[in-house]
């Protein structure tokens, strides 16, 4: 069996040595993400045969299920699946790989050929921009988010401040006030995980490398967000919170971020919709260049 061990900000050099040159663009290789998702998920990694490989558990069906990513590395991704495979069965479940995009399910196809089933999971394909359309939004396909941003500076004397360590309990204000105010029965344990997780990274920002920017009006943050790298030329947004009393301010801070972040970033990944019709419509409306499919691909008994 496999020697996993759980994901720490202590293996932040070790998880990004491997994601960092890689090809994937998936925002769940983000090492922010893994870390502060850690609470909900085990999440597990371990090194073999120069391939990163990281486990961790899902609920299906009221019962916790150990799922894979995709193996982050170069060399014999066959004997590296059926590595998986072992460990999966020695813990008592079939391989299940998770965010299985069209070139990975390309892969497994060449190398397993009808031994995966594959099931597109729509609600968690990620939204992938060019960093220039979302810093220039020209044209006339952006002209909504232009009148957003003209309207809220005519209205608004602000400024747009770097997140760090210091603004991290105003942010955290903020994200106590948007909690509190969309607390819902229904989806309760969604936003007491990401209330979680949000306090996770504002406590260890530079621990984790995260970037992030607040606005602010009249000597408040009305909004902050941040992010952090996936690989070398994609950065990925992971919250982004604000006083929606202040119309305008996601397209405010969006461009603001986008704008302040190292040149070397082609694409911002602007994560998952989960599902959410608004939300949906939202990443829709900054014409994303790749809409990147995620399947489960499980492979066949």
């Amino acid at each position: 069996m496999l020697s996993f061990k759980p994901i720490s900000i202590a293996d932040k050099d070790a998880i990004t040595a491997c994601t960092y040159p890689s090809r994937f663009l998936n925002c769940d290789f983000a090492f922010a993400n893994m870390c502060s998702w850690r609470f909900l998920y085990d999440s597990e990694f371990a090194v073999v045969d120069g391939f990163l490989l990281i486990r961790f558990l899902i609920e299906e069906k009221g019962r916790k299920h150990q799922v894979y990513m995709f193996p982050v590395g170069n060399g014999d991704f066959r004997h590296i699946i059926a590595v998986l495979e072992d460990d999966a069965r020695a813990n008592g479940h079939p391989l299940w790989i998770l965010g299985v995009t069209p070139d990975e399910k390309k892969t497994l196809n060449q190398l397993f050929p009808s031994e995966f089933i594959y099931i597109v999971e729509r609600d968690y394909f990620d939204y992938i921009y060019l960093r220039s359309d979302l810093q220039q939004l020209k044209g006339k396909k952006y002209q909504a988010k232009r009148n957003h941003i003209n309207k809220f500076r005519d209205n608004y004397r602000y400024t747009s401040l770097p997140l760090t360590p210091d603004l991290a309990p105003k942010c955290m204000e903020l994200e106590c006030k948007w909690y509190r105010d969309n607390h819902t029965e229904e989806d309760a344990e969604d936003l007491e995980h990401e209330h979680r997780s949000i306090a996770f990274a504002l406590n260890h920002f530079r621990e984790l490398d995260l970037l992030g920017c607040a606005l602010c009006v009249e000597g408040e943050i009305i909004a902050f967000t941040y992010g952090s790298p996936i690989n070398r030329y994609t950065f990925g947004v992971h919250v982004e919170k604000a006083d929606i009393r202040y119309e305008g301010v996601f397209s405010v801070i969006n461009r603001e971020f986008v704008s302040c972040l190292p040149e070397q970033f082609l694409y911002i990944n602007r994560e998952e919709d989960l599902g959410i019709s608004g939300l949906r419509r939202s990443k829709l409306s900054y014409h994303p260049v790749i809409l990147l499919e995620k399947n489960t691909a499980v492979k066949r008994r």
